[in-house]
């Protein structure tokens, strides 16, 4: 029996983003990509998943996704046999300057998309968000404009506010007991390698991987290497569950 993965895209993404990833692992797992849909709380969009995911099943999560998939090991973490965080982060808004800064800066895009359209948004929002050299590369550029023009500017606002409302998965991290695997893009400015660090040296026994070449948005920048990645990664989750299983009699 395949292993169940559930795949949960980030802010303004759709299965789009994990269509590479969904595709080369399918040999190894029946691969469910979530829906975050228009919820306002990351809170919301863990329990919908919880809600329709099996008994056991691995998840992985880029950027919002991964703070997501945080929220769902928070409260099912029995269920959780392996976890993936891609390009994201565990820490809340920060106080004082920093945090205002940073709730205008997401704002402002939210205005833009209401006054000019998500795609005009979409130009501006990808400028920081893949790697330099990549923002030549037109079927990549037109493949996340048309992802993100498939959404709308409500969704986009509600979506925003549930990650400015976000909570510190620092906790849910330190906890973490399932095969892990913490990768980002070397040039990501969003979630940068030094956060992943953060992240890997707070769940016991994860591996990180960063990928050269690569911005924030890394499933599409350098699907390749990430689809690697995760495949090795899944292998080991499989054959750590497994051995488990023996080991207790097939009670794990």
């Amino acid at each position: 029996m395949k292993t169940s993965l559930i795949l949960v895209p980030g802010l303004l993404c759709d299965e789009a983003v994990w269509a590479h990833q969904s595709a080369a692992l399918a040999g190894l797992a029946d691969v469910h990509i979530a829906t975050n849909g228009a919820r306002d709380t990351l809170v919301a969009m863990a329990e919908a998943i919880i809600a329709q995911a099996p008994a056991r099943f691995a998840l992985a999560g880029h950027s919002m996704g991964g703070r997501v998939a945080l929220e769902v090991v928070r409260r099912v973490p029995e269920r959780v046999v392996a976890l993936a965080l891609l390009d994201t982060g565990h820490m809340p808004l920060a106080s004082g300057d920093a945090g205002e800064r940073e709730v205008a800066g997401r704002m402002a895009l939210v205005e833009k998309a209401r006054r000019e359209g998500m795609r005009a948004m979409g130009r501006d929002w990808m400028q920081g968000m893949v790697h330099p050299t990549h923002l030549a590369d037109a079927d990549l550029v037109n493949a996340i404009l048309d992802m993100i023009e498939r959404r709308s500017p409500e969704l986009y606002a509600a979506q925003t506010r549930a990650l400015i409302g976000r909570p510190d998965a620092t906790p849910v991290l330190t906890s973490v007991r399932c095969p892990t695997l913490v990768l980002c893009g070397r040039e990501d400015a969003w979630s940068p390698p030094r956060r992943h660090e953060d992240i890997r040296d707070l769940v016991p026994g994860s591996r990180l991987t960063v990928v050269a070449e690569c911005g924030h948005m890394s499933t599409m920048e350098q699907p390749g290497a990430v689809s690697q990645a995760l495949h090795e990664w899944l292998e080991r989750a499989i054959e750590h569950n497994t051995n488990l299983r023996h080991i207790t009699g097939g009670k794990s």
